[in-house]
């Protein structure tokens, strides 16, 4: 080939490498915040099957945002109760907690790797939106 076009070499593009970087440890964080969400559950249905031969719980969340809820459960660690009911509510807190820890991943690598401040605010606003639904509700 000649002309222009057979004169300049091709760089590669390393940001979709980046990108699909990026799209794996979404896809992490999401994995690994359900299955660790499942475990915590299923530990806790299961002890609390062979404890009393009852699989359900009793108990209401209502009125609670995600901050009363967390410093609830660390209370009732720290005093000792660890009962079937608290590995249940870190299963909840993990699960509530995965989508809010991917928008920090994306807020990170929009600003720091790929620096796309579109997308940065975009992400802020989600997160806003995400931090105001689980703390200051």
């Amino acid at each position: 080939m000649e002309g222009p076009e057979a004169a300049a070499p091709v760089e590669p593009n390393r940001e979709p490498s980046r990108q699909l970087e990026m799209d794996a440890l979404l896809s992490y964080i999401l994995l690994y915040g359900v299955v660790i969400s499942l475990a915590l559950v299923t530990i806790s249905l299961i002890w609390k099957w062979l404890a009393t031969g009852q699989v359900g719980f009793v108990y209401e969340l209502a009125g609670m945002n995600l901050y009363q809820f967390a410093t609830t459960q660390i209370r009732t660690t720290l005093a000792g109760q660890i009962r079937p009911e608290l590995l249940m509510n870190l299963g909840i807190a993990v699960l509530m907690l995965t989508p809010f820890m991917r928008v920090i991943a994306s807020l990170v690598f929009f600003a720091a790797v790929s620096k796309n401040w579109k997308y940065v605010l975009f992400t802020s606003f989600v997160l806003v939106v995400l931090t105001y639904s689980l703390f200051l509700r």
